[in-house]
């Protein structure tokens, strides 16, 4: 179970500790856990949208994405600010774009982008509140961290060395393939799946073809970017399948 844990300790703020620094074997061998941890992550979000139930709408709403941000710990958020400043300040040049990802410092792109992302999320959120659709909570936080194995499984990663290499490294490629399809099925059994599966699908290919167009690859800014944007999509896309 240790590949697990340090999936968990990796994508969430949960107080998970490890005993040691894992092997690189180990660190691939997470990978093929991000979906689980989208489920739990799913799990507890829906937990908490039926303990709020009865509450303000736009309190509801508001708490729920509150938490979900809380239990990612922002760490994808920030992808997808240094994403964003990169993408427009780098001016279609790979290598300024590589550089600016690497810069902490957030320009006014990307707080823009951070608002109109979570801005939207929050508004998609409110309208599945008030459908009472809280079942569709499981669904994209699962698929945004099965697009974070997948992207890992099928594009190269650019930046030698660190924590990304050692995932795509060593990321046991037919299992991969195998909970994939695991994820695909399971989302098909919940309501709204088919459809969250189709958007995820169409957004992770339009999001890789950029990245390969521009870096040729994938960096952890671009994979914290993407699943940000995959999981706005697909709770905008079953609000408005809901209105």
């Amino acid at each position: 179970m240790l590949p697990f844990w340090i999936a968990l300790q990796f994508l969430s703020s949960l107080p998970v500790r490890l005993p040691g620094m894992p092997a690189p074997q180990q660190m691939g061998r997470s990978l093929l856990f991000y979906p689980l941890v989208g489920v739990l992550f799913g799990a507890l979000l829906w937990g908490l949208n039926l303990q709020l139930a009865g509450s303000p709408p736009l309190l509801q709403a508001a708490l729920l994405l509150s938490a979900w941000v809380w239990l990612s710990g922002a760490l994808h958020l920030d992808g997808l600010a240094d994403s964003a400043d990169a993408w427009l300040g780098g001016f279609g040049d790979r290598e300024r774009t590589l550089t600016i990802m690497k810069d902490p410092r957030s320009g006014p792109i990307a707080v823009v982008t951070l608002v109109l992302v979570l801005l939207l999320k929050f508004s998609a959120l409110l309208a599945l509140v008030e459908a009472g659709q809280g079942l569709a909570l499981l669904l994209a936080p699962l698929l945004g961290r099965a697009a974070l194995l997948g992207l890992f499984l099928c594009t190269p990663y650019v930046r030698s060395g660190g924590l990304g290499q050692a995932l795509a490294d060593h990321l046991p490629r037919q299992a991969a393939w195998v909970v994939l399809a695991l994820c695909a099925l399971g989302c098909l059994l919940l309501p709204g799946g088919a459809l969250s599966l189709g958007v995820a699908l169409a957004v992770f290919a339009g999001l890789r073809q950029m990245m390969m167009r521009r870096l040729g690859g994938t960096t952890g800014d671009t994979a914290g970017a993407m699943l940000e944007l995959l999981e706005a999509a697909v709770v905008i896309g079953l609000a408005l399948s809901r209105a």
